[in-house]
């Protein structure tokens, strides 16, 4: 674990001790270092239960895939960032690459917590780096608006979340994730006990987002940078599901019948917000509602509580992080050259950049769940287990899907064919490190169908 977390550490003072015109390769090199090291941990993944073991952190089965997957988009950030923030002065580059920093050392202490409250503790402190890059760095003046948004819901979710776990400690005597799936199930009878469950998931359902308490993710995404935005697709989303499943495990007797107004919001909000993305004109606005309905079919996978539930369940947002971070990336590169995010004003540019229209398709196709990429194994596991639940989910479920296929390319459609606008006269070639950007997103999705076992979690 520390051989992870040191070089990460140590990530602060070289961003600040060294030359300028070695700042971005240097942090680069090192994170990308880091990303390949973290990669050691996924050796022990066919041996279940917990490896890496100390005191304060672990690696289990279910954040390897997470802790792999928040290394690995550390030097996708800082690639992605290198062309916009180049006119900022030199102390701000430098502060902004060691909030991106702070991020991962957070998230690393996240996932790889063994103990409730310091999965709390890291868990809200990724607010703030998060807040700081959305209202100094986007690029509308609607960003304190969308700042405030992103902190208040979010924090308004977790406070109940940290009395319930201190009234857990005060019940089960620990909040240690290696002891407490063997302690004796909560005999929960009362209507505080019920509330006590709401508080125990709120926080994560408000953070994954669940339909109903999602407004802030679309501000949040529109307003961000692009690093904010990947970080945002890629990881902070993932908080949310990895909270759920650790949580879940505990609340079982109440889960049957308290789930049931959760998961009707979470497959209901799979149809809408798709149905929101049919009418979007705005091309960050779409990417992120479609988070919003991808992280639905994961709140159903969770919250029905089967093995296949919860491995869809994982390999969904692992796939979800690679393939919206990089379409994230792609709407990143159409709004440098043309400055609008507008649909309508940047089409037809297959004419233009036709390699990029290659990345466009992939990653659309990833976005729609195309047989073999592991973003389809996620969804069938998941609708197949919500189906055996109960069929009429299927309703719902097939709806989202053809919904999501139709956004998909109307968005792959609408970006990359048709006739050139006559004002797109003068744009900018793509760059090597765009390529190598996305062929980092794509090329780790596509490997994934290989060895799928990697991010199957506790079923394998």
């Amino acid at each position: 674990m520390l051989k992870i977390l040191i070089p990460t550490l140590m990530l602060v003072p070289t961003v600040w001790m060294v030359k300028p015109k070695w700042l971005w390769p240097t942090t680069l090199t090192q994170s990308l270092i880091i990303a390949l090291l973290s990669l050691s941990w996924l050796v022990n993944m066919s041996e279940t239960g917990w490896s890496s073991l100390n005191g304060y952190m672990a690696t289990d089965p279910l954040s390897t895939p997470l802790l792999v997957l928040t290394c690995w988009l550390l030097p996708l950030m800082i690639m992605a960032s290198q062309n916009h923030t180049t006119l900022e002065p030199l102390n701000r580059q430098r502060t902004y690459i060691t909030l991106l920093t702070s991020l991962q050392i957070f998230l690393i202490m996240a996932f790889g917590a063994t103990e409730i409250i310091m999965f709390y503790v890291m868990f809200e402190a990724t607010l703030i780096p998060t807040l700081i890059i959305i209202t100094r760095w986007g690029n509308q003046t609607e960003r304190l608006n969308a700042g405030v948004y992103f902190l208040f819901y979010t924090l308004a979710g977790s406070l109940p979340l940290l009395v319930a776990l201190l009234l857990l400690q005060n019940s089960a005597g620990t909040l240690s994730l290696l002891t407490l799936q063997y302690s004796d199930p909560v005999q929960l009878t009362s209507y505080a006990d019920k509330l006590w469950w709401a508080a125990c998931l709120l926080a994560f359902l408000v953070k994954m987002p669940l339909y109903g308490v999602h407004l802030w993710l679309p501000k949040a995404h529109v307003e961000a940078p692009v690093a904010g935005s990947m970080i945002l697709a890629a990881v902070l989303l993932k908080l949310g599901g990895y909270g759920m499943m650790r949580m879940v495990v505990m609340l079982d007797p109440l889960t049957q019948e308290l789930s049931y107004p959760f998961i009707v919001f979470a497959l209901w909000g799979v149809i809408m917000t798709g149905s929101i993305c049919l009418r979007q004109t705005d091309l960050k606005s779409l990417i992120a509602y479609s988070s919003v309905s991808h992280m639905g079919l994961v709140v159903g996978g969770i919250l029905i509580q089967t093995p296949w539930g919860f491995s869809g369940a994982l390999i969904l947002m692992i796939a979800h992080g690679l393939a919206s971070s990089a379409l994230f990336c792609l709407a990143n590169t159409n709004y440098e050259r043309t400055h609008s995010r507008t649909m309508l004003l940047a089409r037809g540019l297959q004419m233009v950049l036709p390699l990029m229209t290659t990345w466009w398709f992939v990653a659309s196709l990833a976005n729609l769940a195309l047989p073999p990429l592991p973003n389809l194994m996620g969804e069938i596991m998941i609708i197949v287990s919500m189906f055996n639940w109960s069929w009429w989910t299927l309703v719902l479920t097939g709806a989202g899907t053809l919904i999501t296929a139709s956004y998909s390319l109307y968005m792959f459609l609408m970006t990359q064919r048709g006739p050139l606008p006559a004002h797109i006269i003068a744009l900018d070639p793509s760059h090597t490190r765009e390529h190598l950007l996305m062929a980092l997103h794509l090329i780790p999705l596509l490997m994934l169908v290989l060895k799928p076992e990697l991010i199957w979690g506790w079923a394998s």
